[in-house]
């Protein structure tokens, strides 16, 4: 394949015009990835690729032929994810053990690349010079030991040597040779079946998860091949029902807990003097929150939880909650560190700070626009409207008409930003996602929008004192969540901007960072959510993975945490009035949340919140817009 022929390549000391080539290139990605609507753009940044956009390194001013052999075989790996990789059936058989799941994303990898190889030697040219670049620049060559060599890249090379019969290249040093001992005693078996199921994705990712089963990494799934497909198609055949049914369950639930006659027919008297504080309403009130027609000025609506039983539903169990902690982020420091870590924050950041703020004044253009006044026109009584009264010089028998002002109704809105504090997020992406969400709710606050910023993360690595207790208390099995869990709170609601904005300083931290158990972090955040007052509801989920908790998914079975962090988003988007959405950084989270958007890296952060909620606002303005047609 892959790139333009020799002929392309420029002639020592020529000027050289990269555009043809890039060109070529292009068509050559588009043509293996079998989509035309795959966009390429070159740049001097990491490759990247999320949907239908893949990013290429810039070629220097005189490209060698190893530059553009790497680059085409850039181009090709990421076509070849294209065309011969489907990410729903890879999620849904992936392991959740960390080095599972690094070993399961490499393999897979290596047998995209490998299908390309064995069809076309010129790709295989390509794929070969661009390892070479990678392993020279990850240095080893200087790796000597087992420990500082990565078993999922060793693992690669072992697939991609099966699958293609080509040696690894030589930068690649020892990396497999240390560990081909280990992988001929545990999982030679596996490895040697796996050519045969190459051009299937299924049957070759059960092969592999049969194979981290023999080396202990991860369960076998070959005695549950449809549990996933089962959970799909119950919750498909629930949804339709859901409605009436969590109605009738919802009403059932809340017989018991019912207040006597009288106190029912206080709260319904205090309801109608408008004093709605501490009052219940009924499911039919919950249902009918977003009818405008409805909503009473001031009203306070306090639904029911729709998450309150669901860890019996879904057999999610927490060893111990002795030890979690919600905590504000002037807590877990002195504000002179406070202080430190914000002006190190404003420092890194300053230079997108302006194109943040760009995109911040965009938002509240459209929000204040949604709040403007506006007109009635050709009314009987009212202002006198002058600008009609042409219509009397032409026609002296036209009656007058009369203009009236109105309000557009805007409601009451709360944004809740969730931030993922895990490890994986170190570096540049926190970076970023402190400085957006610190933009952003100066920008929501000044439309008159409030924003609470939250973040989650575990006390310990490898469990903390949990993981102490269950190890005290003889080990008993299937502990359920066993790590100590330390949820944030930045900013809250009612806090004003400036009195916060040092506490996301604190994300900057050496050491807060550590693991990410996804789920209860949304439980904790939506509930949050469920006691304020505001009329609308917007909860924004920012992560870079999967939860992962290395001490849970030691001693659970592998999904654990993702099977639970996906019942609460469904229960949270289906039966819940908080509206629900996530940007994944360099990580698919469509696959777990109907509105979401998958960016890159952490620069398109900033881009991808704003367009997020202007979306959501605008849909709010569109439905009013619909609903006052109706009526008229």
């Amino acid at each position: 394949m892959a790139g333009p022929g020799d002929n392309s390549r420029p002639k020592p000391g020529a000027p050289v015009d990269l555009e043809p080539f890039r060109r070529a290139l292009t068509g050559c990605i588009r043509s293996v990835a079998e989509s035309a609507e795959v966009e390429v753009t070159f740049a001097n940044d990491r490759p990247g690729f999320a949907g239908d956009r893949m990013r290429l390194p810039e070629l220097s001013k005189k490209p060698t032929a190893g530059e553009l052999s790497i680059l085409r075989g850039l181009g090709d790996s990421m076509a070849l994810r294209k065309a011969c990789h489907d990410e729903r059936l890879h999620t849904q058989l992936a392991p959740q053990g960390q080095d599972a799941r690094a070993i399961y994303d490499a393999v897979e990898q290596a047998r995209v690349e490998a299908l390309g190889a064995s069809r076309m030697a010129g790709m295989a040219n390509n794929l070969h010079s661009m390892l070479a670049d990678k392993y020279a620049k990850a240095n080893f060559r200087g790796v000597s030991a087992r420990e500082d060599a990565p078993i999922e890249e060793a693992m690669s090379l072992l697939v991609r040597e099966t699958l293609t019969g080509d040696r690894p290249p030589a930068s690649a040093g020892q990396v497999l040779d240390l560990w081909r001992d280990f992988f001929k005693e545990t999982a030679d078996k596996e490895v040697g079946t796996l050519k045969d199921v190459m051009s299937d994705q299924e049957a070759f990712a059960r092969r592999v998860r049969s194979m981290l089963a023999s080396m202990h990494l991860a369960e076998d799934l070959s005695d549950e091949p449809s549990d996933s497909d089962d959970n799909e198609s119950s919750s498909e055949e629930e949804q339709p029902r859901s409605q009436e049914e969590n109605e009738d369950a919802a009403d059932q639930d809340e017989g018991t807990e019912e207040a006597p006659a009288d106190e029912n027919e206080a709260a319904d008297e205090q309801m109608e003097q408008g004093e709605t504080d501490g009052a219940e309403i009924s499911e039919d009130d919950l249902v009918d929150d977003g009818d405008e027609d409805s909503e009473t000025p001031g009203e306070v609506k306090r639904p029911n939880n729709p998450l309150s039983d669901l860890n019996e539903k879904v057999d999610y169990n927490v060893f111990t909650q002795e030890f979690d902690e919600e905590i504000s982020a002037d807590e877990l420091c002195d504000e002179a560190e406070l202080d430190r870590l914000r002006a190190f924050l404003d420092k890194q950041l300053a230079h997108l700070s302006g194109a943040v703020g760009r995109l911040a004044n965009k938002l509240q253009r459209r929000l204040m626009a949604q709040q403007n006044r506006s007109w009635d026109f050709d009314l009987e009584e009212g202002y006198l409207d002058s600008a009609r009264l042409v219509r009397l010089v032409i026609d002296p028998m036209q009656p007058l008409s009369f203009k009236m002002e109105r309000d557009t109704k805007f409601r009451d809105t709360v944004v809740s930003l969730v931030i993922d504090n895990s490890g994986s997020m170190r570096g540049r992406p926190i970076t970023v996602a402190a400085t957006c969400a610190d933009i952003l709710a100066r920008t929501l606050e000044r439309c008159g929008v409030k924003v609470e910023i939250l973040g989650f993360t575990t006390k310990a690595w490898k469990g903390g004192q949990s993981r102490e207790k269950w190890l005290a208390s003889g080990k008993p099995p299937t502990p359920g969540r066993l790590n100590d869990l330390r949820h944030i709170v930045y900013k809250s609601a009612d806090t004003p901007w400036r009195r916060a904005k040092r506490n996301l300083g604190l994300m900057m931290r050496e050491g807060l960072l550590k693991e990410n158990i996804d789920g209860e972090a949304l439980i904790w955040a939506h509930n949050r959510l469920l006691g304020r007052p505001e009329q609308r509801r917007i909860l924004m989920m920012i992560s870079d993975g999967a939860p992962v908790d290395d001490s849970t998914l030691s001693v659970n079975p592998g999904n654990y945490l993702e099977r639970h962090l996906r019942a609460v988003i469904e229960e949270i988007e289906t039966k819940s009035p908080v509206e629900l959405l996530a940007i994944g950084i360099g990580h698919d989270v469509t696959r777990y949340y109907r509105k979401a958007v998958t960016i890159i890296d952490a620069d398109e952060l900033a881009g991808a919140m704003t367009e997020q909620l202007a979306a959501l606002f605008a849909d709010e303005a569109e439905a009013g817009q619909g609903k006052k047609r109706k009526r008229a």
